[in-house]
């Protein structure tokens, strides 16, 4: 199964300057209530969990941390947040998933479908393309050598399905309940963790040219730096 590459991502984000950190943590407030709908105990809900300890790492307060949780328990009020998935056609035959979190959808659809029609694809309709998305766990872990098959063992001892090498580290993919466990797994055996999150990927991968490459991340990009998008997958090998 292929998709968009998670460390290009990382790097991008990576280099985003510190007049940005407002639209970082905005999205975050967005993930941390949608994900705080469905309770608000980090222990007892998984995606809140994920997404705290992102936040945390984000260098997020912890008091705007309680009010976007106190938000989604519904114990602080707020405008309604709803979280919505938009499909589409990238150029080359690629695929996209958006997920987003928005107060106004007719406002994040036009936004979404202007980003589409600007570069050569199309806003699909529902199921044109999740049908070949799954949901899974990923952790990327930091290269630190060499050798990491400790690392590796100690992910697939845990629970982990499938663990790739990569020049910038491991990729290690489980099932969303069990993303948690690997990761404290992985934390204990001196693995650096880059990004742990619930993400979708495709089952239907699109191999690029890197002119092609270039086009389909530029999409990428915009649609992910939309205020209402807090998650962007596509089936392109980037």
């Amino acid at each position: 199964m292929s998709g968009h590459s998670k460390w290009a991502q990382i790097k991008r984000q990576k280099a985003v300057v510190d007049k940005k950190k407002g639209q970082t943590f905005s999205k975050l407030v967005r993930e941390i209530t949608i994900a705080a709908k469905e309770g608000g105990d980090p222990g007892m809900n998984y995606k809140l969990r994920l997404v705290l300890d992102r936040a945390k790492e984000a260098g997020m307060q912890k008091e705007a941390i309680e009010r976007a949780v106190n938000r989604g328990t519904g114990e602080e009020e707020g405008g309604v947040l709803e979280e919505v998935v938009y499909e589409g056609y990238g150029p080359f035959g690629t695929a996209f998933l958006i997920e987003a979190a928005t107060d106004n959808k007719n406002r994040t659809v036009n936004n979404i479908k202007h980003v589409f029609s600007k570069h050569s694809g199309a806003l699909g309709t529902a199921g044109s393309v999740a049908w070949q998305f799954v949901t899974r766990g990923q952790i990327l872990v930091e290269r630190s050598g060499d050798d990491m098959s400790d690392i590796e063992l100690a992910a697939i001892d845990a629970g982990a399905e499938d663990v790739r090498q990569s020049a910038e580290g491991l990729e290690i993919y489980t099932r969303p309940l069990d993303l948690n466990e690997v990761k404290e797994k992985i934390r204990v055996v001196g693995g650096k963790i880059v990004r742990a999150e619930v993400i979708k990927e495709s089952t239907q991968g699109v191999d690029l040219t890197d002119e092609q490459k270039s086009k389909v991340d530029e999409l990428f990009a915009e649609l992910e730096n939309d205020e209402d998008v807090i998650a962007v997958h596509t089936s392109a090998n980037l």
